[in-house]
This record gives structure tokens, C-alpha cells and sequence, in this order.
């Protein structure tokens, strides 16, 4: 399951440097995250940096259209890593 930036973000630049896979960039209007880069954080922390930095509640939700298992999300993190 990568994240979602919900149209509540204020561009306050809190996530962005805290994602070890750089999944998190500016868009046209807000932040957005790259579900091929988003693990959940898997492999790196216990939970999601950039829900834990995010000053806005439930600003940075699951993206219901881009669901994976924590497996799953072990295996990206593998793979974007260079460790297959």
C-alpha cells in the first residue's frame, strides 16, 4: 500500500526530506508520493516518516487504488535498494 498526499497538504516541505526512497516530490499543486517508490517505509523505519513529520492530520492516508502487503512493500524496498 504506498501513501497518499490528500488535497489537505500546505506544502510545508516536511515530508519530502524525510523519505529514504525519495518517493515524495512537488506537483503541479501539492506534494505526491510515487507509488513505485513508496514502501511504507518497509526496510527502513517502523512507520512512515512522512506521517510522522506531517503537521496536518490524516493528510498522508493509504492510496486505496495502489494496495500492496507488507511483502510486497519488503520486496520493493529490496529491489529499489539494489539488494536482489
Amino acid at each position: 500500500m504506498a501513501l497518499l498526499i490528500t488535497e489537505k497538504c500546505i506544502n510545508c516541505d516536511m515530508c519530502d526530506p524525510e523519505c529514504p526512497n525519495e518517493a515524495i516530490t512537488f506537483g503541479a499543486e501539492i506534494y505526491e508520493i510515487d507509488p513505485d517508490k513508496c514502501t511504507e517505509c518497509v526496510g527502513h523505519y517502523e512507520k512512515p516518516t512522512c506521517q510522522s513529520v506531517c503537521p496536518i492530520t490524516n493528510c498522508i492516508i493509504i492510496d486505496p487504488e495502489h494496495k500492496e502487503s507488507n511483502d510486497e512493500l519488503l520486496e520493493k524496498f529490496v529491489k529499489l535498494q539494489g539488494l536482489v
